[in-house]
């Protein structure tokens, strides 16, 4: 079967082995895969001599279901989340756990954004605001645009930034209202949106260099409040600024719980809910069901959708066209 690869910094279309699913895994036609562009630019960039297949969310249909695994049937659309399991190719093998059945009205294309909409929803866990409580969102790409409605759509107080005024325009399209494109006009409104202490929690979605906007955003909150690092972004910081306010600056790595862990992924050992109440797998549906219930909408977000034989054009677009949002790769025709 054939899969979208990245060596010496160039996308080709790979040859890869289709594989039996092994216990808890199933194997999934996939119809749309998703590019995240901060995690696979980045990757991209480095990739060496040795030929790797990238992607991690995707959408598709069940075809084979091996053994030990329950809840799944085939015929069943499916969003799943996870590399080496969920990748860029026209079929997958996955485990059960990092998949969650998509109901038939919702659009496999929003689906296809599963890995995203997990990540968001674990950056959130990891800030443990609770109703009532604020954050300001900093990087409007499509992981502050899915981040920024998960938390309006969970009544946070919440506001956004970029400085990319096309980005702010797109998140007040949403029906967000504090969306900024300056940290000054982010400052100037920011009691507006906190009810003047500060912010509880500041979430960092951008990537680069850190220390300047990691200094800033202890500017915007409260005392003893959180900075939770999301994308790709250096951690140095001032520790005067932190001692000040006891700012706890934490990072929030990748979907949930149960991420690079061999036990949960590869060998499909589900974590007890009573233990762990949100895994990546739950995630994952907590994503799917917000699709569900239209409390998200991530359709005016993408921005392209290339055959995945085109899919080095896709990267391409995000070198040549600074608008582009999400981009999906579809499979089948």
């Amino acid at each position: 079967m054939k899969a979208v690869a990245a060596i010496k910094g160039e996308i080709v279309i790979a040859e890869t082995e289709l594989i039996e699913p092994p216990a808890g895994h199933v194997r999934i036609r996939t119809e749309y895969s998703a590019i995240s562009p901060g995690t696979e630019m980045s990757f991209l960039k480095r990739a060496a001599e040795q030929e790797v297949v990238l992607g991690y969310s995707a959408v598709g249909i069940v075809e084979r279901i091996g053994p030990n695994v329950t809840g799944l049937e085939i015929g069943q659309r499916v969003a799943c989340y996870g590399a080496p399991y969920v990748r860029h190719a026209e079929w997958m093998t996955v485990p059960s756990n990092l998949t969650a059945v998509v109901p038939d009205h919702v659009r496999p294309e929003e689906a296809a954004f599963a890995g995203l909409g997990a990540i968001a929803i674990h950056a959130l866990r990891t800030a443990d605001i609770r109703f009532g409580e604020s954050a300001v969102i900093v990087g409007l790409g499509i992981l502050g645009q899915i981040t920024a409605q998960i938390a309006s759509a969970a009544a946070f107080r919440m506001a956004g930034l970029d400085v990319n005024a096309g980005r702010v325009e797109l998140l007040k399209q949403q029906g967000i209202v504090h969306a900024y494109a300056s940290q000054e006009q982010l400052e100037e409104r920011l009691p507006d949106v906190t009810g003047g202490p500060g912010a509880d929690c500041v979430l960092l979605c951008a990537g680069g260099p850190g220390e300047e906007l990691i200094n800033r955003s202890m500017t915007w909150i409260r005392d003893k409040g959180k900075i939770v690092i999301v994308g790709d972004l250096t951690t140095s910081f001032s520790r005067n600024m932190m001692f000040g306010k006891e700012v706890q600056v934490l990072i929030s790595r990748a979907g949930g719980p149960g991420r690079y862990d061999t036990g949960y992924e590869r060998d499909n050992r589900d974590y007890p809910i009573g233990f762990v109440r949100w895994t990546e797998g739950r995630n994952i549906g907590a994503y799917i069901h917000l699709l569900a219930e239209k409390r998200i909408a991530v359709a005016p977000l993408i921005s392209d959708i290339f055959p995945f034989e085109r899919a080095a054009e896709a990267y391409e677009n995000y070198s040549v066209k600074p608008g582009v949002m999400g981009t999906l790769l579809k499979y089948g025709g």
